[in-house]
């Protein structure tokens, strides 16, 4: 155990003690931040890593910033809509352009929930397997599919619901886990640069380049997914307090993801293996320490467990309103879950990375655009700066959807 990996200790167990302590968890307003947080931290962070390296090499935080600046633009429509869009779905007689709109979103926001829950369970089983000493997609595919089927069976028997009642506990966890991953990158690199005046940089190899390079960053979106929760919270938090903590959670994932980036560049090789690429992180920080890879391992099983329970809650409580009620809930659990195998045996985990990218884009640019319309129904002062700002939004979306490829090709 090297002094990297005492710093991890650390700074893991006096993180877990202040996120499990009763002040934080009784907090309402942590309370409000801790769902969307969890999903957006829950959603790349484990990957972004290594395809961020292949798609951008050195420039990887610069990527991410970009990245991050385009989902806050995208949060921005999110939270408009939470403030204004639904006091005009409540009143009486609301517009019925509203209304179609709003049930568009919902039907996009059941797909990516299905490529989402594909993607997480997809990531959990790569995981499983490379704490294992495995690389086996095929077998991964296998392990997913397991999992789904059980999922499917708990959810059409009684629901999935009481698992949220130990997210907050987990979400504290995990994070506690990240900051320790951290520090360890950290002190490695105040390490080096105190005795050898520098840092050492892997060389670059296989990196993607110009017009790819450019393709395959937008159809990483799914990376910094998850913010959109807090619009789904109204039974528990009023408008004003899901505004203020949706931005808060994403400042939060923003700072972690570009600490974590940054100082993970260096250890960045550009390499994304065919096979095992998504778990690549593991192999790039083993120097670090001893503990990174079990860190490593286990913050993938707990974020990636809780995202797609989470999703698939939603996702089932969409198809049974979706459909008017004529699908239960149970059977909604069942088609979820159905839907995400079909995605999880139809291409490689990057493949389902960019579909998962262009489902929540879809599902941003309806909410980009229900925005804009709401601006044009009932003009608020600032509103031709969130008009140009939702525009803006909404050609990102398209070039997306048009653009986005996947890390492989």
């Amino acid at each position: 155990m090297n002094s990297a990996d005492i710093a991890m200790l650390v700074v893991a167990v006096g993180g877990a003690a202040f996120m499990l302590s009763p002040n934080v968890l009784r907090s309402t307003n942590w309370r409000a931040t801790v769902t969307p947080l969890a999903s957006i931290i829950g959603s790349g962070f484990l990957v972004a890593g290594p395809i961020l390296g292949h798609a951008a090499g050195r420039y990887a935080v610069l990527a991410m910033a970009a990245l991050c600046g385009i989902s806050y633009l995208f949060g921005l429509a999110v939270r408009d809509n939470i403030s204004r869009l639904e006091p005009m779905l409540a009143a009486d007689n609301p517009r019925p352009v509203l209304i179609w709109l709003d049930r568009a979103a919902d039907l996009a926001l059941i797909l990516a929930y299905f490529v989402s829950i594909a993607y997480y369970l997809s990531l959990l089983s790569d995981f499983a397997l490379k704490g294992l000493g495995i690389v086996d997609p095929a077998l991964a595919h296998l392990v997913t599919t397991g999992i789904l089927a059980v999922l499917a069976v708990l959810g059409y028997l009684g629901g999935l619901r009481w698992l949220e009642h130990v997210e907050l506990g987990s979400v504290g966890l995990k994070l506690a886990l990240i900051a320790a991953l951290i520090a360890a990158l950290a002190w490695s690199m105040g390490a080096q640069l105190l005795m050898d005046g520098g840092v050492t940089v892997k060389p670059l190899a296989g990196t993607a380049e110009g017009w790819d390079s450019l393709r395959i960053l937008l159809g990483l979106i799914i990376l910094v997914q998850g913010f959109e929760t807090s619009r789904y919270l109204g039974h528990s938090y009023d408008a004003q307090t899901r505004v203020r903590t949706m931005r808060h959670a994403q400042w939060i994932a923003f700072i972690v993801y570009m600490l974590f980036i940054g100082l993970l560049t260096p250890w960045l090789d550009g390499r994304l293996p065919p096979e095992g690429g998504d778990t690549h992180i593991v192999e790039l920080l083993r120097p670090v320490g001893m503990l990174i890879a079990p860190c490593v391992i286990v913050a993938a099983l707990m974020s990636q467990l809780s995202a797609a329970v989470a999703d698939m809650n939603g996702a089932s409580g969409l198809v049974s309103t979706a459909s008017r009620d004529r699908i239960s809930v149970g059977v909604g659990y069942v088609v979820a879950a159905g839907a995400a195998t079909a995605i999880v045996w139809s291409g490689s985990i990057f493949t389902v990375i960019a579909w998962a990218s262009k489902a929540f884009v879809l599902y941003y640019g309806v909410q980009s655009l229900t925005a804009l319309v709401v601006e044009w129904v009932d003009p608020a002062p600032t509103r031709w700066r969130r008009i140009a700002l939702h525009s803006v939004a909404i050609l990102i979306a398209l070039a997306v959807l048009l653009l986005g490829k996947s890390a492989e090709g």
